[in-house]
């Protein structure tokens, strides 16, 4: 890797930017001076100094994010992202699916495009679990039928869905497809309403409740192998109520 790529990598500047702060002797490389942005580097390996402070460089992130209302799960929008939230300077960052603007809760922030796709690829069947506020209480009938997979008027449809019950007008709800407003439609399609939605877990990964709306956190190793280990090897649970 270019020596001016690994730094932009870390979010120190842009390339041009870079280039000159090469050139002005600032970087060194293994303790010699480093005056060639297209120096090839092995930031894993090698030792990067700026102003003789050593840059510890990472290929891929992970941030746990508790998404609040009103804040759009994107990269860029004319809107608040999701993005706009994290104070990080790691380049190439991205939300690993979305949530609509008006659900709250777990969600993954990364810059590891394999793994995003590992989980959220409908082969894979990862759950995703939901604590969702509906208007009416659920009946026996209608829980049976979201359990059982729905198919809509339109012809479309919905694979089979857990219904964990918590209270009259809140039930946790444990996916493993992601359709476009699907848990809504669900709900609408049975005679109710969601009132609010919250994500409470991806495969594995269980929402930090002591993080506040809008807060972050990087993940632990153990909830990092969790979300690579197969799903064979993986044993997804719901969240303790």
């Amino acid at each position: 890797m270019r020596l001016d790529k690994a730094l932009a990598d870390l979010g120190l500047g842009t390339r041009k930017e870079l280039k000159q702060l090469i050139r002005s002797g600032r970087v060194s490389v293994n303790g010699s001076p480093a005056l060639d942005p297209g120096m090839h580097v092995d930031p894993e390996r090698d030792e990067l100094m700026l102003d003789d402070q050593r840059l510890a460089y990472e290929k891929y992130v992970y941030f746990m994010l508790n998404k609040p209302k009103g804040i759009v799960s994107a990269t860029r929008d004319d809107s608040e992202t999701v993005l706009d939230l994290l104070d990080e300077p790691y380049k190439d960052l991205f939300p690993c699916g979305r949530l609509d603007k008006d659900t709250e809760g777990l969600l993954l922030i990364t810059n590891d495009g394999p793994l995003a796709h590992t989980l959220l690829s409908p082969k894979h069947h990862v759950e995703k679990e939901y604590l969702v506020t509906i208007r009416d209480i659920l009946s026996e009938e209608d829980r049976k039928r979201i359990e059982a997979g729905m198919i809509l008027q339109s012809g479309e449809v919905f694979q089979p869905a857990q219904v964990i019950p918590v209270s009259d007008h809140q039930i946790r709800l444990i996916l493993k497809e992601g359709k476009y407003h699907e848990i809504k439609r669900m709900l609408l399609a049975v005679g109710n309403e969601v009132t609010a939605l919250k994500r409470l877990r991806m495969k594995n990964l269980v929402l930090d409740e002591t993080l506040g709306p809008g807060e972050y956190r990087r993940l632990t190793e153990e909830e990092l192998q969790s979300l690579r280990a197969p799903e064979d090897f993986t044993s997804s649970t719901p969240v303790s109520q």
